[in-house]
């Protein structure tokens, strides 16, 4: 089964100083057929105005990634984690047993782009936690990087869930290929540039959703592409 979600399908929410994309219901945003996918919960595409942001505010028993797509990102939060999170860089908040935080456009000046991303977390109440990876660069040119795990392989980043993150990045005409487990669930969602995929076009905020697909998925960039690819259980 393959579900389509094309990037003008999406919800939409926001105010004067922040336009956001919801892939699944989020805030006002509430479609009963998108409620999520497996245990991955949000993907919203935010674009935040200078000097604007998401003031303090809690959240508990989920796994938070923030990845910056362009500009930095400043976070704050009341268990000691804080930084500017730059463009290709990947944070993850575990909220536990509860996390107030906030995060603001680091720049004065201009806006910064970045997905949220949440996951249900495999444990109810743990500690909360937090950690930052390096910038994604050549490193994941014409491969698949792992971002994010269960046990932290690769350099990754381990999470609280049976779920492991990769991202690509792919020149026009370059294509990629990834074998599709049984009893696993897929998500792949195009972050930049224009993606052919089993058999459709997807654009910058595209995505399609795999579960019990047979064989390789092969994966084509027609514009200079970087995709996210989630291996869920």
């Amino acid at each position: 089964m393959i579900v389509d979600r094309p990037a003008d399908s999406r919800g939409r929410g926001g105010a004067d100083w922040l336009q956001s994309w919801h892939t699944f219901s989020f805030a006002r945003y509430y479609d009963p057929a998108w409620m999520g996918f497996g245990p991955l919960r949000v993907i919203n595409e935010d674009r935040v105005a200078p000097g604007a942001g998401f003031a303090p505010h809690r959240h508990a028993n989920m796994e938070i990634l923030s990845y910056v797509l362009e500009g930095g990102l400043a976070h704050r939060d009341d268990n000691g984690g804080g930084g500017v999170i730059r463009a290709g860089e990947l944070q993850w908040m575990s909220a536990g047993h509860g996390i107030e935080h906030s995060e603001f456009n680091a720049s004065d000046a201009e806006p910064v782009h970045f997905l949220q991303i949440w996951i249900q977390p495999d444990r109810l109440n743990a500690q909360p936690a937090y950690a930052q990876r390096a910038p994604v660069g050549a490193d994941a040119d014409g491969r698949w990087l792992l971002l994010v795990s269960p046990d932290g392989a690769e350099g990754s980043i381990a999470i609280r869930q049976d779920a492991k993150l990769y991202v690509t990045r792919l020149p026009p005409g370059a294509g990629i290929e990834r074998t599709l487990e049984p009893q696993r669930r897929y998500w792949l969602q195009v972050t930049r540039g224009t993606v052919d995929v089993a058999g459709r076009t997807l654009g910058a905020g595209g995505a399609i959703g795999l579960v019990d697909e047979p064989g390789p998925l092969r994966i084509a960039a027609t514009q200079p592409g970087e995709i996210l690819l989630f291996d869920l259980p």
